[in-house]
C-alpha cells in the first residue's frame, strides 16, 4: 500500500496588507504602523503607497518626537499636508492704531491728512490738472484770406496726388473754394470734372488733422449752386490756386 506524502509549507503564509498578494519565499517585507498603532505588513512594491497613506515604518517609529500626540498621529498624510498649506487669517489693525504727527508735535488719528499752509497761514488753492493740449490755429476773418490759407494747406497734403492722377485721365478740373456758411473755421474745396467730383473740408483751426474728404460723386448736378464758386484752378501736379475763371 502506497502512502501519500502531504506537502506542507515550510514558512507561514504572509499577505501584503496593501495589495493582498502572498509574499513569496525569500521576498523582503517591511512592517508599518497604521493610524492607531496597528502593525501592517507591506511588500517592497507597496512601500510608496503605504507612505502615501500616512503609515510609518516600524523601524523609524522610535525616531519620532515623543511630544507628538495621538490625535496628530491618526491624521493622514493628505490631512497634514492641507494643514500646512492653510494660511493663518490676517487681522488688519484698526485705523485708530495709526497716527500721524505734524510739525508742531500734534498727533492725528489715522486717515486724517494734515493741511499744508504757507508762511501767512493761508492754505494754498488746489492745483488743477492741465488740460490736454489742442492744436489750434488763428482763424482769419477775411473770406479771401481764408480761401488762400485753405488752398495752401491742401497743397501741402497728399490729396494733390488724387487730383493729379485723375487729371491725367479726365483733363484739367474746375476748382471751387468757399468758406462754410455754418462753421467759420471751415472752407469747402471742390474739384470737379464732367464725370467726377470730390469735396474736401479744410479746418483752419485744426493743425493736427485739417483736411477731410466729405463727399464725392459722378454728376455735377449733384452739387448745389450755392456750394460752388469755380474760383480756382489746378496745376498738373494737383496743387490748387485762387483765380477768377468763367463758370463751366
Amino acid at each position: 500500500m502506497t502512502t501519500k506524502k502531504e506537502l506542507r509549507p515550510t514558512h507561514d503564509l504572509i499577505v501584503c496588507d496593501i495589495c493582498a498578494r502572498s509574499i513569496l519565499k525569500g521576498e523582503r517585507t517591511e512592517t508599518f504602523l497604521a493610524p492607531g498603532g496597528v502593525r501592517k505588513v507591506v511588500c517592497e512594491l507597496c512601500t510608496a503607497r503605504a507612505t502615501h497613506e500616512g503609515w510609518i515604518r516600524e523601524s523609524a517609529h522610535g525616531d519620532l518626537p515623543a511630544s507628538r500626540g495621538p490625535e496628530r498621529e491618526r491624521r493622514s498624510f493628505l490631512g497634514r499636508l492641507r494643514s500646512r498649506r492653510e494660511p493663518e487669517p490676517f487681522e488688519e489693525a484698526p485705523a485708530s492704531a495709526y497716527q500721524l504727527e505734524t510739525e508742531d508735535g500734534q498727533e492725528m488719528e489715522g486717515g486724517e491728512v494734515p493741511r499744508l499752509e504757507d508762511e501767512d497761514g493761508v492754505s494754498p488753492a488746489p492745483r488743477s490738472r492741465p488740460q490736454d493740449p489742442r492744436h489750434v490755429r488763428a482763424i482769419p476773418t477775411n473770406a479771401e484770406v481764408k480761401i488762400e490759407r485753405s488752398l495752401g494747406i491742401f497743397n501741402d497734403s497728399e490729396h494733390t496726388k488724387t487730383v493729379a492722377g485723375i487729371a491725367r485721365t479726365l483733363g484739367t478740373p474746375w476748382v471751387s473754394a468757399l468758406p462754410n456758411s455754418i462753421e467759420p473755421s471751415h472752407v469747402d474745396v471742390i474739384v470737379a470734372w464732367e464725370l467726377s467730383w470730390y469735396r474736401w473740408r479744410v479746418d483752419l483751426g485744426d493743425s493736427a488733422h485739417p483736411i477731410e474728404l466729405v463727399g464725392q460723386g459722378e454728376e455735377l448736378s449733384d452739387l448745389e449752386v450755392e456750394q460752388v464758386g469755380w474760383n480756382g484752378v489746378s496745376a498738373p501736379d494737383g496743387t490748387l490756386a485762387l483765380v477768377v475763371i468763367s463758370e463751366p
